[in-house]
């Protein structure tokens, strides 16, 4: 068995983790490593805790507050970056770990296919879908810029479209690069969609989302899914126009129209005025020219069917030979048509006999009997059934006339108790009750109470009220007023021995 080394000198844990951290910081100093990002957490403090990794090994790393402001990138695991620290030691766990002071992507082959990995899932929702985009209005009132408002982008924009056509420009200042830029472009596009169409402040009829070129870098804030919802969920028309021709953005494809350049943005939001006016009277003239021509037309058609119409005698001609041909034929057809109901008179008169008369009078007769019969059953009927229906309301009636009198018996019972103890009430507060037990009430000639000697005056008329009558007065003199003399506290009385505490001996 190895003895123990009793001549190693004992160090506490705080000493040797100390100890091992200046050792490691000592050797290693300022270090550069490239590797994948994993397990990003960004802290509620602003500090961003991370592992750096490849294939073999997994190094912890951390971002302080100041330094995570700085980076542009937002960290998401799977990407390769290229930092810059200094290896450090956090005792608290036994673990060595990076302290980053600058992050930046390996290239842009990793942001290329983090675009593209994006890209690929934001296309599967369907937020790309062609069928979402929205045609473009052809002349918008209302015109909102989400840009830079001290870049050159507004200015081009603003100089383009009065050039082209007016409009009213609203302009919601954003940042178009570095943190938190994406987000307040997702918010200008959702506070632009939350305007009334009446309000206050007019709701844009169209978006344009306007940055300059830049890196790929510089341009990421349009690659950020908060910004490529926010235009896909857009419900005015946007067009995008960030960056020059070559440059594209994921915003780009959620957008409803792409722009080249912002200045192309604004020719795509307003037609040329002067082109319009000029189209305008092209149409107007060619317009009137039509009118003109399509009339002529007509006239010479109109002319030529009168030529090919024939004369009024010849119009005419015909008709009036058959209306003569009708008048010849009417004596005798006249004459023909009494004779045939001469004859149709004479059978009929045949066969109507007294007889027959009589019998289909007698028929009438039974049935008007008959139907007499029905009417005398049915009003002797309606008469009884209205004669029980009169009787069982006059029952009604007199049962509700009960009711309503004892109703009011008992409300008129309920009023006069209530005045009755109203009344013993009022005589039990009246200050007559206190006339009646010796006491009077003074008051001045003008019924004004005395309540107090002071009040009274030397020779001041007076009226005193018992509680049998009033008696008028005089004051010989000034009331004689006794000091009020306040009560004497009374003296506490101290314990004795036995009382209270008691005593100790």
């Amino acid at each position: 068995m190895n003895e123990p080394r009793l001549n190693l000198i004992e160090l506490t844990v705080s000493e040797l983790s100390a100890s091992l951290k200046r050792t490691i910081e000592d050797a290693f100093g300022h270090v550069r490593v490239r590797g994948e990002l994993g397990n990003v957490k960004y802290h509620s403090s602003g500090h961003v805790y991370l592992d750096l990794k490849d294939d073999k090994a997994c190094l912890a790393g951390v971002i302080w507050r100041t330094t995570a402001s700085r980076i542009k990138l937002k960290l998401e695991a799977g990407l390769e970056v290229v930092v810059t620290g200094r290896v450090t030691t956090y005792p608290g766990q036994s673990k060595y770990q990076i302290v980053i002071d600058t992050l930046e992507p390996a290239g842009l082959g990793a942001l290329m296919a983090l675009v593209e990995e994006r890209k690929k899932k934001l296309a599967a929702e369907g937020l790309f879908d062609p069928a979402r985009k929205q045609l473009l209005p052809f002349l918008p009132s209302v015109i909102g810029v989400i840009t830079s408002p001290t870049g050159a982008v507004i200015r081009d924009i603003l100089h383009r479209l009065r050039d082209r056509f007016p409009r009213r420009v609203l302009v919601w200042p954003v940042k178009v690069q570095g943190e938190g830029s994406a987000e307040q472009v997702a918010a200008a596009i959702h506070g632009f969609n939350a305007l009334a169409p009446n309000g206050r402040i007019p709701r844009p009829d169209l978006l344009i989302v306007a940055r300059g070129g830049g890196s790929l870098e510089d341009l990421w804030s349009f690659n950020e899914e908060i910004v490529v919802r926010a235009a896909a969920e857009s419900m005015i028309p946007l067009i995008s126009a960030v960056g020059h021709e070559t440059d594209v953005t994921l915003i780009d494809f959620a957008a409803d129209v792409r722009a080249p350049t912002p200045t192309a943005a604004a020719e795509m939001a307003v037609p040329v005025r002067a082109e319009l006016m000029t189209r305008i009277d092209s149409l107007a003239r060619r317009s009137t020219a039509g009118w003109q021509r399509s009339q002529e037309a007509r006239r010479t058609e109109l002319r030529a069917a009168v030529r090919a119409l024939p004369s009024a005698d010849e119009l005419f001609a015909l008709a009036r030979q058959r209306l003569d041909h009708a008048t010849a034929r009417l004596p005798r057809a006249l004459v023909a048509n009494i004779q045939i109901d001469r004859v149709k008179f004479s059978r009929v008169a045949g066969r109507a006999t007294s007889r027959l008369l009589g019998v289909l009078v007698e028929r009438r007769r039974e049935r008007l009997d008959g139907l007499n019969v029905r009417l005398t059953t049915a009003l002797k009927t309606y008469r009884d059934a209205r004669l029980v229906s009169i009787a069982r309301h006059r029952e009604r009636l007199h049962a509700f006339g009960e009711r309503a009198r004892l109703a009011i018996e008992n409300l008129l019972d309920n009023r006069d108790l209530r005045i009755e103890r109203a009344g013993q009430l009022l005589t039990a507060l009246s200050y007559r009750g206190v006339l009646e037990r010796g006491f009077a009430l003074v008051r001045s000639l003008d019924g004004s109470p005395l309540r107090r000697a002071a009040a009274v005056e030397a020779g001041q008329g007076l009226d005193i009220e018992f509680a049998d009558g009033r008696v008028r007065a005089a004051a010989e003199g000034a009331p004689a007023l006794s000091p009020v003399v306040p009560p004497r506290p009374r003296r506490r009385r101290r314990p004795g021995p036995e009382e209270g505490q008691g005593s100790l001996f």
